[in-house]
């Protein structure tokens, strides 16, 4: 009996060490974790601009493209800053262009009023002068030389000359001024077309925020996380919802002593737990420089004399092959998978 138990003991011990040696030899040049999970990009929508919610084109888990329609924020006073904004833009080049007319006819007019008043000033100085000579000469003469009226018309007449002389200096003193005219509406000019420069910006400003009504899809994806209906009101940054970009790839938490002769483009196996019939392949992308725990929000202070060491996970993304997957079958962010690298 003794000897019979002995050889039972035996035999399972060749057994248990020949499973060892052949899962040894199968399992060379392979490694495999089960800290792994499925990745991908996740963006998450907010408005630019604020309002009620008018239309949602979208319900939970549903497939979009990049650049459909997700939603409509009430754009009626969109429209009436757009409007607004047109009508202040159109003003403003009106202006402009009153004002570079004129400037044209000031160029133009402004050094022959000049001119004219200069001539003007000629003139006046010498009627003047000549008035002045007659009611010196009426002045010299006696009473029985020349009448009282004449002298009294003389009298006036020089008067009238010489207001005529001072009204002629002072158009030819406003006259002299033509430069600084011409500067004037030149300086005019450049403050309204500033004007338009300001109206078309905020033109501009005002198309941006009425296009901003309607949120865009980014990516192509399935929508997640939905937290908002029809009639909400949302502000610029509000989260509406996300969407979860179709292509996804695994990130492998390897232990260090895994990655020895782990190389960028060795083909891996892998398992999704959730969907343990699937056949996805794919190959080492990249092998992050440096371990997660140093990466961390905490990482890990080591001299605290209190040391012990513990083997480290190096993070490993693997990028999957394109793969035929039935569209019913929902492969996120976060599902637990089994990479296995093959390093030979």
């Amino acid at each position: 009996m003794a000897g019979k138990t002995k050889f039972i003991m035996l035999a399972v011990a060749l057994v248990t060490f020949g499973s060892a040696i052949t899962y040894n030899i199968i399992t060379a040049g392979q490694e495999s974790t089960d800290d792994a999970t499925l990745e991908t990009n996740v963006v998450t929508l907010a408005p630019k601009v604020s309002g009620y919610i008018t239309e949602l084109k979208v319900q939970d888990n549903q497939q979009v493209k990049k650049g459909d329609v997700i939603a409509h924020i009430d754009q009626t006073d969109y429209l009436i800053a757009k409007e607004s904004a047109e009508a202040a833009l159109a003003s403003a080049k009106a202006k402009l262009g009153v004002a570079e007319e004129n400037h044209k006819v000031t160029e133009i007019s402004a050094p022959s009023d000049l001119e004219a008043a200069q001539a003007q000033v000629n003139s006046a100085q010498a009627t003047w002068e000549n008035a002045a000579k007659t009611l010196k000469r009426m002045k010299s003469l006696t009473d029985l030389a020349r009448s009282k009226q004449q002298l009294d018309d003389a009298y006036a007449a020089e008067r009238n000359a010489l207001a005529a002389l001072n009204d002629a200096q002072a158009r030819l003193s406003t006259a002299n001024m033509a430069p600084q005219t011409i500067a004037a509406s030149e300086a005019n000019i450049e403050e309204l077309k500033a004007e338009v420069k300001k109206s078309e910006a905020e033109l501009k400003m005002a198309q941006e925020n009425l296009k901003n009504t309607e949120i865009i899809a980014p990516i192509n994806g399935k929508i997640t996380d939905r937290g908002v209906e029809v009639g909400n009101y949302v502000s610029p940054g509000q989260s509406l919802l996300s969407i979860v970009n179709d292509d996804v790839w695994v990130v492998a938490n390897f232990k260090e002593t895994q990655i020895s002769n782990m190389k960028v483009g060795q083909k891996v196996k892998v398992e999704i737990d959730a969907y343990p019939d699937l056949d996805i392949k794919g190959h080492v992308d990249s092998i992050q420089s440096g371990t997660g725990a140093r990466f961390s929000a905490f990482p890990p202070q080591n001299a605290t004399g209190n040391f012990i060491k513990i083997v480290q996970r190096v993070p490993v993304k693997i990028a999957l092959e394109h793969h035929d997957v039935d569209s019913s079958i929902a492969l996120g962010p976060g599902l637990s998978v089994i990479p296995t690298v093959y390093t030979k």
